[in-house]
């Protein structure tokens, strides 16, 4: 255009911006506003609001907003669109306090919700699990004189689906022809899925009926959410029935459904089945997907077919299909579990080289492992591994390694014994799942030679000085977790609001209030304090005993905490709930502070 002397205008360069956001493109789309704000054009509402709304779908809720302040900078007023695209991105990541604040801003700038900015909320309260709170809002919406659309009660049909709560999904569901609107495909079809998923197919085939009976076409999900039901309850004979309709219909377009089954035959070690089912795919030209192959793969690994679950990832790197950590998670734990160790170590490598980045739990597995085969210097060296790849071990790795060292001082048969069972146990990560005889087995001198090793591995010793003081906490032996407190605080360690609550609670644990304030000043001296949850413990604890003293000055140093200063207004009201001779007095109060303490808010 420019070499015709015809210049792009804003309208020109907004529908470019968008196109290229629709793309995915989103480096590109901000390129071409460079550009044109070079060539001097500037952007309009439209063009912010594009880039706004593409920001908060990709996750980047602090650049949208960003571009949101700089769209006022520039003098513009932001319509109802801008604001609901971030409204819709606060709710996406759960931060619901920012998005209801930002409809208050909204108001207060004259600028009228609609019923998508409602729908946006309503579906943020969803997904945190507060379906009840999002009814509350369709009342108070309808009450201003909006009427809710069939979005509105499909998004609360879902959210109390999930919940579990199927009375209540239904009673939305019957509450639509109130508002002259009908239930669709994708109404029936939440309630399918969540029967499906609870194994209530006689209910699941009642919603069926009325679909056909209203004619509304059953489309691929319908389906698949019943033949994953009929195959969870192992009636493979109806799920094939249904398979064979959708093939017939021709609604056959994605592998998820082939991949139900695969996943069905697999657990089941049907492989014959299962390169069937496979083949049929290819057949009618199914595209599999990554799930797909790690289902096949997690299926010859049940069975035992090692070599040839090695051979699938092969045939997944010539099909253009790598596999992910998924998939390599599963032949790695399953070659640990048949004692293959250094092939588990050989496929870790490889999958380094392939660019796939080795997750917490694939270290958890291979520590376990060595641990359980008693060969404590190689579980360490995975460690070293794990520390080098920017990858901190959690709580499991520390317990298995925690275990090692006192195991390593039993014979070998005593160790096999107690660990035999080991390699074939579950692995669950992000849970502390250190077992406590460990911590009333272990002494302190375990403690100091865990944290050498650490430190040898190269990790920081903060985290492993965590684990240890938690674990000796949460057992009772505080003695010896006050022994490694002030190990950390004199090489310039700072205990955290983790460790602090840990210690509170045990002495609350025992209606032990002398030792809780003795420790909390201990603790704010260092330069941390304990959790809400501890501090209010201590201070009901306090009020019972008619400490009440005691148990202002907590609550002043909760109320600073909260960022209030002047505490004359508020003084009376904790002299009376102090005071109060019900045991629960100054909870009322406490819930008050917590409010107040809960600061998130959108930068605008």
């Amino acid at each position: 255009m420019s070499e015709r002397g015809c210049e792009p205008s804003t309208r020109t360069y907004t529908v470019l911006i968008k196109a290229t956001c629709d793309r995915g493109l989103v480096d590109q789309a901000f390129s071409l506003l460079d550009e044109m704000i070079k060539k001097g054009c500037k952007p309009n509402v439209h063009t912010y609001t594009v880039l706004v709304d593409v920001l908060c779908r990709i996750g980047k809720i602090e650049q949208a907003n960003g571009m949101f302040k700089k769209m006022l900078k520039d003098g513009f007023t932001p319509g109802t669109v801008t604001y609901n695209a971030l409204i819709n991105g606060y709710c996406k990541e759960g931060r619901l306090v920012c998005a209801f604040e930002l409809l208050g801003v909204m108001e207060r700038k004259k600028c009228k919700p609609n019923i998508r900015t409602y729908n946006e909320l309503i579906e943020g309260l969803c997904k945190v699990g507060r379906p009840h709170k999002a009814v509350e809002l369709l009342r108070k919406i309808i009450n201003n004189g909006l009427f809710p659309t069939e979005v509105t009660f499909n998004i609360l049909i879902d959210g109390f689906c999930r919940a579990g709560e199927l009375n209540m999904a239904f009673e939305i569901l019957h509450s639509m022809s109130s508002y002259a609107i009908e239930p669709n495909h994708f109404s029936y079809t939440m309630f399918i899925d969540s029967l499906c998923k609870m194994e209530r197919l006689e209910h699941a085939g009642g919603f069926l009926g009325v679909m056909i009976k209203k004619g509304i076409s059953l489309g691929e999900v319908t389906l698949t959410a019943l033949i994953g039901g009929y195959c969870k309850t192992g009636n493979l004979k109806y799920a094939l029935l249904l398979f064979e309709e959708m093939v017939k219909n021709r609604c056959l377009t994605s592998p998820h459904t082939c991949n139900i089954f695969l996943d069905f035959l697999g657990k089941e070690a049907k492989l014959v089945e299962v390169n069937a089912m496979f083949g049929y795919m290819l057949k009618h030209g199914l595209v599999p997907s990554v799930v797909t192959y790690t289902i096949l793969v997690d299926g010859l690994c049940r069975a035992g077919e090692m070599n040839s679950s090695l051979k699938m990832l092969e045939l997944m790197k010539q099909a253009g299909c790598p596999p992910n950590v998924y998939t390599y998670t599963i032949v790695i734990k399953s070659l640990c579990q048949s004692g293959r160790l250094e092939d588990a170590e050989k496929l870790l490598i490889e999958m380094q080289k392939a660019a796939v980045s080795p997750n917490v739990i694939i270290y958890a597995i291979l520590v376990k492992s060595y641990v359980a085969a008693g060969r404590l210097t190689c579980a360490f060296d995975v460690v070293s591994a794990m520390f080098q790849d920017g990858c901190r071990p959690n709580s499991q790795i520390y317990s298995e390694l925690l275990a090692g060292i006192l195991e390593s001082e039993m014979d070998g048969s005593t160790r096999a014994g107690n660990y035999s069972a080991a390699l074939n146990a579950e692995v669950e990560i992000g849970v502390n799942c250190s077992p406590t005889f460990t911590f009333m087995k272990m002494d302190i001198y375990h403690a100091f030679q865990f944290l050498n090793k650490i430190r040898e591995c190269g990790g920081q010793p903060f985290d492993a000085y965590k684990f240890l003081i938690m674990g000796l906490g949460g057992t009772g032996r505080i003695s010896e977790a006050d022994i490694l407190i002030r190990e950390m605080v004199k090489y310039g360690l700072s205990p955290d609001s983790d460790i602090c609550s840990c210690i509170v609670t045990h002495f609350c644990k025992n209606n032990d209030y002398g030792n809780s304030l003795e420790w909390i000043t201990r603790f704010h001296a260092y330069g941390c304090d304990p959790s809400f949850a501890s501090y209010s413990a201590v201070i009901v604890g306090l009020q019972n005993e008619g400490r009440l003293k005691e148990a202002e000055r907590l609550i002043s140093d909760l109320l600073r905490n909260a960022g209030v200063e002047d505490q004359t207004a508020i003084s009376p009201y904790i002299d009376f709930l102090v005071k109060r001779e019900v045991s629960s007095g100054p909870q009322e109060l406490l819930n008050l502070i917590q409010r107040m303490s809960y600061k998130e808010r959108p930068s605008i």
